[in-house]
């Protein structure tokens, strides 16, 4: 079962559960594109191939927001909104070692390891890495942790990840990027909050929120917000 946001005749957006594959991979695993395209050809009752567009993606462990296009045209024109960076994103991340500053700017550049799937910061752009800026403001604590806001400018590999962990603050779970412990459900406490852009066909301002994960810690936070 699918929690859909939002849908019309050109997008349909999702509440991406923790643990949930976006895209198919070796695993096998059901993606989330696929119960999106059979989610389609039920309610509408469509013979055939459905088609449905992925112009973005979140990293497996992530919960959150997903844009799904329901026609080539709606995703040729997102594919354009996230290459030129007209989509503003925001996202939750709960880590355990509170920011020294409570809000700030961070900049590095970030290269890729394909073979670990990992990211990694170097000191300038030699060998292929490429800039990354992001903004976070502490937002509140509960139990502990501390529930940080986090604005990317860019949209690199792991990039909040692995800013925040170079940071001294690593997500909740994320052994990839530092945390001590994983989560028992292989999730980390990263989640895609928000997405505001200019609709792809009707040309008007959209902004889409998703609720957090029905979980213990998050509830914590929920009650702060």
């Amino acid at each position: 079962m699918i929690n859909v946001i939002f849908e019309d005749n050109h997008l349909i957006v999702v509440n991406k559960k923790a643990t949930e594959l976006v895209q198919g991979d070796i695993t096998g695993d059901e993606p989330l594109l696929e119960k999106v395209r059979t989610y389609l050809k039920i309610k509408y009752d469509k013979p055939g191939n459905v088609f449905v567009g992925l112009p973005h993606r979140l990293d497996r462990p992530t919960s959150g927001v997903v844009v799904f296009t329901k026609t080539s045209k709606a995703l040729s024109r997102m594919n354009d909104v996230f290459r030129e960076r007209t989509v503003q994103k925001t996202y939750w991340a709960v880590v355990k070692n509170k920011p020294q500053e409570t809000e700030g700017l961070l900049v590095n550049y970030l290269k890729k390891s394909e073979e670990k799937n990992k990211s990694y910061i170097e000191k300038n752009d030699n060998n292929g890495a490429k800039y990354a800026d992001l903004r976070y403001r502490l937002i509140g604590s509960s139990g502990g942790f501390h529930l940080l806001e986090v604005s990317p400018k860019t949209g690199r590999h792991h990039q909040i990840r692995l800013q925040l962990s170079a940071m001294g603050s690593a997500i909740k779970g994320d052994l990839k990027y530092g945390s001590d412990l994983a989560n028992k459900d292989g999730s980390i406490h990263l989640h895609a909050r928000k997405i505001e852009f200019i609709h792809p066909v009707k040309k008007e301002p959209v902004s889409f929120e998703a609720q957090v994960p029905n979980e213990k810690l998050w509830n914590a936070f929920r009650k702060l917000l």
